[in-house]
């Protein structure tokens, strides 16, 4: 049983950040219940296994929101759960009858968690967006990209995951402890601009003392030739990150490379160094380098593909990934020593539709 075991989460469906921090909190031991939209669990093949990442460990309900009586149950239910998720922009909850207003004052004890891209006010409160716009508006997208080329965004990894579905399930994690004392929920604001800004912070006075250059000009960015990703002979790449001295000395002493020719912190060249060693892993496979390089205090790392980390024997010593209904998946994260997290199975959308209405879903 994970360490959130005995909380109870009600999930509106949503894309991306909601359902995100609904399965980290399944993870982490929460009873999550998602519900779903009649419409969606009306195409569902139940003859096929569930395979949706965001639904690990999760049990899903079928409810039109637009109807009364749907309204009703759903509101019975968030009466007896500890967690509300709403992934919509600000109002939608409170026109469809469920905003906090109505929630918490029939369950003082909930914690209403409000996942958006811009937040709860604010000018650009009820503008669209997605994961591009809202790192691009916190200063995030800026600091990305190689050197000369425009920002690159790292897919949507930066806002709707790391600033949107983790902070919302930090959020959580911390009321969930702070009703423990108080005896009280609370409304969580989690805005993906507020939480991207947050994941770059130290960039942000380093920014603005110089310490930090143009994009892809500084030692952590691809500015180094000690920092960098580089081709192999087969197509293949390798990483780098030899940043403190005795690490870059490993590095040079097994490329058979002379410190005098590549001085760590000269900048001005950098870009020629760079160039020399992209030459020099050229000469070899990445299977070739991992086998010189891999282990080693040259902080060498090969560059894999999703299929190929879950066969890495290092993440399958760990149990890094997981098999779920014969589809590969990462695992749970952190790992606790008692309270053992667990991926748990998916389920259909509305496939737990009828145990709700008949009063036995906490049961």
């Amino acid at each position: 049983m994970g360490p959130l075991n005995g909380l109870r989460v009600i999930e509106l469906a949503g894309q991306g950040p909601g359902p995100y921090c609904g399965m980290m909190l399944a993870d982490l031991g929460c009873d999550v219940v998602v519900i779903d939209r009649p419409s969606d669990a009306a195409k569902v093949d139940t003859t096929k296994a569930a395979t949706n990442l965001f639904m690990r460990g999760k049990r899903s309900i079928a409810l039109d929101l637009k109807m009364a009586d749907d309204v009703a149950l759903l509101l019975s239910l968030l009466d007896d759960a500890d967690v509300f998720i709403d992934p919509f922009r600000p109002g939608v909850c409170e026109r469809l009858g469920v905003g906090p207003d109505v929630v918490c004052a029939r369950n003082p004890r909930i914690i209403y968690g409000r996942m958006t891209g811009f937040g709860q006010d604010g000018p650009l409160a009820q503008a669209a967006g997605h994961d591009i716009d809202y790192i691009a508006l916190s200063g995030a997208l800026w600091l990305l990209g190689r050197e000369g080329d425009k920002p690159t965004p790292p897919i949507n990894l930066l806002g709707d995951f790391a600033g949107g579905g983790l902070m919302l399930a930090l959020g959580i994690a911390s009321a969930a402890y702070e009703r423990s004392v108080s005896g009280v929920g609370q409304v969580i604001d989690a805005a993906m601009v507020d939480g991207a800004a947050l994941v770059a912070a130290p960039f942000f006075p380093a920014t603005s003392s110089g310490f930090w250059g143009p994009r892809g000009t500084n030692h952590i960015d691809t500015g180094a030739h000690f920092y960098e990703v580089y081709e192999c002979a087969d197509g293949n790449y390798v990483a780098l990150g030899a940043i403190e001295p005795q690490f870059y000395a490993e590095l040079l002493s097994r490329l058979e490379l002379s410190p005098a020719e590549f001085p760590q912190w000269d900048r001005t060249q950098w870009p020629a160094l760079k160039q020399r060693l992209a030459d020099v892993f050229m000469n070899r496979t990445r299977a070739e380098w991992c086998e010189l390089l891999e282990g080693t205090e040259a902080c060498f790392a090969p560059v894999l593909s999703p299929s190929e980390a879950a066969q890495h024997p290092h993440n399958v010593a760990r149990g890094t990934f997981v098999q779920l209904n014969g589809v590969t998946l990462p695992g749970p994260a952190p790992r606790f020593s008692r309270t053992v997290s667990k991926a748990g199975t998916q389920s259909h959308i509305g496939a737990f539709t009828d145990q709700a209405r008949s009063g036995n879903l906490w049961s």
